[in-house]
């Protein structure tokens, strides 16, 4: 895989310019790479919300942030972005803040369940979680990210976006064919989709960027398949700690020169760790077409119009 190098040296999170001012949402920030990506923000002085499924978690992740920066700004949120219900009523409370959003990191994800599940409205769990929650929450925000102060939004994706293609994509709820990884691959090609044509319908009004953490030591591959807990047990002594795996998201949101619709994550061999640096998606994902359908999907689906 080829690698576009966007700085002249090596970027660490001493990179991360100051963060005050900031109003920032990072989703799953409970755990993993989320929480280390919240921690990095907040240590820069940035207002970090932590966006996590219960409220016990959600404070749980603040605590040990203060522990380690105990001046951070922090809040917490409920937010299950399988529910609609519940990434509307988390989207109503920010927005009822009356305050710009600067930055919003959809973060929160699920991976390769092995058996078909559906979320409370009836789709595809990772489909629902991965894809659904992050366009539905991104777009009721949109009125307060527009305001923010050169605001940006940040959609995690994998590299398994290179089994989901080719495009268009198709039974998106993986009705007829449902194969955990294949099913997971999609919707991280569907992430990097929806970013590129969020980017192209909103032009200079917002930077709309995306990433991938690489081989990452987290807790997503818990409830996956056999096989993939296998492969991830193989991968150990090469894999990254979450801290790692979280600076290509770090990079993603913060990095002054950060392209619209670029995609970020490790430097190394095969895109498995690093430090992080501009690099390339699988082609697929550059279809126009393909992202602009997508997009219109999305928004019969989830009924959010974005209006841009």
């Amino acid at each position: 895989m080829r690698h576009t190098v966007s700085m002249s040296k090596t970027w660490t999170t001493k990179d991360i310019p100051a963060q005050a001012g900031r109003r920032i949402i990072v989703t799953g920030a409970n755990s993993g790479i989320g929480w280390c990506a919240a921690l990095e923000l907040a240590r820069a002085g940035g207002e970090v919300t932590i966006a996590a499924r219960s409220q016990a978690k959600g404070e749980d992740a603040a605590a040990r942030i203060r522990a380690v920066v105990p001046e951070a700004d922090l809040r917490t949120g409920l937010l299950d972005l399988s529910d609609p219900a519940s990434v509307r009523a988390f989207a109503e409370d920010q927005l009822a803040r009356a305050q710009p959003i600067d930055t919003l990191i959809n973060n929160a994800g699920v991976m390769a369940l092995p058996r078909r599940e559906v979320s409370v409205d009836g789709h595809e769990l990772q489909f629902a979680t991965n894809v659904l929650g992050p366009f539905r929450l991104t777009g009721l925000l949109l009125p307060a990210l527009i305001a923010g102060k050169a605001p940006r939004v940040v959609t995690v994706s994998s590299i398994a976006h290179r089994v989901g293609g080719p495009t268009p994509l198709e039974d998106l709820d993986s009705e007829r064919d449902y194969r955990p990884v294949r099913a997971y691959g999609k919707t991280k090609l569907a992430n990097i989709l929806f970013t590129r044509e969020l980017q192209r319908r909103a032009g200079d009004r917002l930077l709309a960027t995306t990433c991938h953490p690489g081989a990452s030591h987290t807790n997503l591959a818990v409830a996956t398949t056999i096989g993939m807990k296998l492969i991830t047990w193989a991968m150990g002594p090469i894999m990254q700690i979450a801290a790692s795996g979280a600076e290509p998201t770090l990079m993603a949101a913060t990095a002054p020169d950060a392209k619209p619709g670029g995609y970020y994550g490790p430097r190394g061999p095969f895109g498995l760790r690093g430090h992080p640096v501009e690099t390339e998606t699988a082609p697929f994902a550059h279809d126009v077409a393909a992202g602009s359908a997508l997009f219109e999907q999305l928004e019969r689906l989830t009924g959010v119009r974005y209006g841009l």
